[in-house]
């Protein structure tokens, strides 16, 4: 029921949702400052990870391999063997590839979730693309990277204003599963792999269970 200030919560749902993987190419990574390589490579691959246990239809897309960009991270294509993979020959905004519509089309979802590299052009432009499509857009912030926390504060709030919603991987893991109950196993599992600190919780969660059991 909305609000009286006509708020309504939309969430995520693991039914109605896709994720984007917009450009993650070798080259493009080396540009991303806001994050150090190695965190927003976890990140990447966790959101992917997350797409994989929540059975999401999924889109990599790649612009200009054969340029200084690169080719895609290898291990998107390995955690998504499934997903469609549109290599677009030169596009910008990956949304003026009439492929890459098409292939988001396909999925059927109404709701987008994005991530990207760089936030303020290969996020940005495809994520205002689809909102005046019509979809939900949710940008996977700690998934997307640029050059500086300036411009990825300038470019989220561009996106914000237009509609987006702002998550990071966790968030968006979280609010699809909606509830522990649902397999607390896997979710755990899935977070203790790129939360060092998390495997602790299922450590403890784990003796707890045996003693249980005894």
């Amino acid at each position: 029921m909305p609000a009286q200030n006509g708020f309504t919560y939309k969430r995520l749902s693991a039914d109605d949702a896709a994720a984007l993987f917009i450009d993650h190419q070798a080259g493009l990574i080396s540009l991303v400052q806001d994050y150090g390589p190695d965190q927003f490579k976890n990140n990447v691959l966790a959101l992917a990870d997350s797409a994989k246990y929540f059975n999401l239809p999924s889109v990599l897309t790649t612009s200009f391999e054969d340029g200084p960009n690169g080719p895609l991270v290898a291990e998107l294509r390995e955690i998504l063997p499934d997903a469609a993979f549109i290599p677009r020959p030169g596009n910008i905004n990956a949304w003026d590839n009439e492929d890459f519509v098409r292939a988001v089309e396909r999925t059927g979802r109404r709701q987008l979730i994005v991530s990207g590299v760089v936030t303020d052009v290969c996020v940005t432009f495809p994520v205002l693309s689809a909102l005046e499509a019509g979809y939900e857009v949710f940008v996977v912030t700690d998934a997307s990277g640029t050059f500086t926390e300036q411009v990825r504060d300038a470019s989220l709030i561009r996106m914000a204003n237009a509609g987006a919603q702002l998550m990071n991987w966790f968030s968006v893991a979280c609010e699809l599963q909606r509830d522990w109950r649902r397999d607390i196993e896997g979710l755990g599992n899935l977070l203790s792999g790129h939360i060092p600190g998390y495997r602790n919780l299922m450590a403890g969660y784990a003796a707890a269970k045996d003693r249980g059991k005894g």
